[in-house]
Formats: structure tokens, sequence, C-alpha cells
């Protein structure tokens, strides 16, 4: 990518932090630069607008208060003062796609949609951005088909497009921005944490209490750098989120719980219902596709084999989503109904509780 490139995706550098309150808050490197050992002190806004020669310094700016322009490793504010050797980056909500973006036919269910926007109930299993591998098979690629005779619309202009994301095997929500205007107004709903989003969950066994608040600086795991962990107050790489969960049905061994997001760091939920005990009921990647409560005669075992068998992913869904129309004022809200897999999932399980 050249900076001219770079200087038009900048355009998008806002968005960086959407994630950070949209339930998925990984950040991906567009570009990179290492200050020289000669560099007098020198704002970093002022620094880059010599870097990137077709942006502003007011875009930089915007950029830098959204966490988007980070020295070292931390995000700074555009009064930061560069110094020699400094690795600046600027980093966006989705991954740099180093492809064309194809259109390709599949199939969205589409819950609502007018000229500023669209809202997507993902299935689980959709990738929502092409990259690491993930070329193609993408909601990205499914949108691109969709709006394949809008003008208007881009599917690689990072102005336009997803507001936020969830992970591939997490089901629910998405809302899309129609324009670049749109696009700014609804991140910046979800940047202030003026949304109302909620998730469901099926954890192992029963929180207690039945209803609260988690708190964790969440950061990657340095044993797995697969996973995301929680990590020491004072370790500086994790950052600040807080969870709070309600326990809707008890079903004895596992429970089905409603999260609200107050932060949005990568794998929230996840992470943080391990953390106090009760990782999600088949997450692989946090442990909880093993038995983790219950019996141990053969046939709760067989049982619980089944289950898995019935939702073979994180039983998470991203069921509500609400937020103010950009153009209109309007407060709109929309509901996801659980999907086929994570529906039959409780269904087991309300029938196990109802015989014990």
């Amino acid at each position: 990518m050249t900076v001219e490139d770079f200087d038009e995706e900048l355009g998008g550098a806002l968005d960086c932090e959407i994630s950070a309150s949209g339930g998925e808050g990984e950040l991906y490197e567009h570009f990179r630069f290492i200050v020289d050992k000669g560099q007098q002190l020198l704002r970093v806004d002022k620094y880059l607008v010599t870097k990137l020669e077709k942006s502003s310094r007011n875009r930089i700016q915007q950029a830098a208060d959204a966490g988007c322009i980070l020295v070292n490793g931390k995000a700074v504010k555009s009064n930061y003062r560069v110094k020699p050797l400094d690795v600046i980056q600027i980093v966006m909500d989705r991954p740099r796609y180093e492809l064309e973006i194809i259109a390709e036919d599949i199939p969205l269910e589409i819950v609502y949609e007018d000229d500023q926007l669209l809202v997507v109930n993902k299935p689980a299993g959709l990738v929502v951005h092409p990259g690491h591998g993930n070329y193609s098979g993408t909601l990205v690629n499914a949108l691109a088909w969709h709006f394949r005779d809008n003008p208007d619309y881009d599917v690689s202009d990072p102005r336009l497009g997803l507001v936020h994301r969830i992970d591939k095997d997490t089901s629910g929500l998405l809302v899309v921005a129609k324009t670049p205007d749109a696009k700014t107004h609804l991140g910046r709903q979800f940047f202030n944490k003026t949304t109302k989003r909620e998730y469901n969950a099926l954890v192992w066994g029963v929180p207690s209490p039945l209803s609260g608040r988690i708190e964790g600086n969440i950061g990657r795991n340095p044993k797995d750098r697969l996973q995301m962990t929680v990590l020491p107050p004072d370790d500086p790489t994790g950052k600040h989120a807080v969870t709070h969960y309600e326990v809707l049905e008890d079903f004895g061994h596992v429970a089905l719980v409603k999260c609200v997001l107050e932060t949005g760091r990568t794998h929230q939920i996840r992470v943080h219902m391990r953390h106090i005990g009760h990782p999600l009921f088949s997450d692989a990647r946090y442990g909880g596709d093993v038995v983790l409560r219950g019996e141990r005669s053969g046939s709760y075992q067989k049982f619980v084999a089944n289950c898995f068998e019935l939702c073979p992913r994180q039983a998470l869904h991203a069921r509500t989503l609400g937020f103010v129309h950009p153009v209109t004022g309007e407060e709109m809200f929309f509901s996801a109904p659980i999907p086929a897999d994570m529906q039959a999932l409780i269904e087991k399980w309300r029938s196990y509780a109802s015989q014990r």
C-alpha cells in the first residue's frame, strides 16, 4: 500500500475505536513510521501531515482522538511530541484488503435497510472481514454482491461499510453504513457507548450472584497468542473492560445469561465469563468444549456430547441492537431471535433440567 492509498484510508480512521465498543475490539496496523535519529521534538499531528500529504491535520487529529494513532504501542493524542526512533502506527478496525474484494452471492438476512444504513443478522460461521487467509466467503464479499448495482457504494472504501464486528462463530446483528456521514455518526454512537446492545450466551455453571459486573483489563495471553485474557491491573498491555451479566434461566449445570458490554474488547464476553469460572458452552478457544459441570455417568457424558454436536461453536448471539438514525434522529431498535442451533441447545438443556 502506498502512502497515497493510505491517505484515502485515513478518512475512515475514526472507525478504529468503534470496535472498541462494538464487541470485537481488535485493531489492525495499516501503516508504520520509524522516526529518524535526528528528528527534533514535533507534535505527532504535524509530523504525520508531512508523511501523509493528502490528509489534513484536522483529520489526523480526529484519528488521534479516536485512538487510531499509536506511538511505541500506546495510543497518543495529537499533541504528543515525537522523539527520535519512535515507532508510529496508524491502526483501524479492519485488516488491510490486500486483494480486490470479489462480490459473492452469499445469502444475507437483512433486518432493515434504507438509503443510509443496513442492519444484517449474521449467521455463525461467517467471517466478517477478508484477511488472515479468509479472502472470500466473508460478510464483506456478501455486501459487495448486495451493493453490486449501487454506484455509490464501494466495498473497499473505509468510509463506508461495517460499523462494528462480531466473531466468526458468534451470530447476531450488525449495522452497515451506506454513506460516509452515516458511518461517522453511527461510529460516534459506538465510541460514546450510547448504542443499546445485548448478547445472549449459554455458559457452564450458574454465576453467583445471578447478576453482576465483571471488570478486568483484557489483553493478549502471553502464553497463547490466539487467546485474550484478563491481565493484572498493572500490566500496560491490558485494556480496561467491563461486562454486565444477568442469569435469565438456570439449567443446573449450565445457565442462559444476558450480557451487556460497557466496553468492547476482543472476545470480551468469552474472556470475562471464563475469568469468573463460567466459560461459554462449546467455546473451544476458552475451554468450554469439554464437560465442566455435572455428573460422571456415561449417560450424562453422552448427553453433553450430543449438545456439543447441536451447537459446535461458542453459544453466543448478539440479540439486540439500538441506535439513533444518523439522518432522521429516530431511535431505532432491532432484535434477532436466537438461531436454530443455539435454540435447540437451550431447549435440550431446558428439558434436561425439568426432568431432574
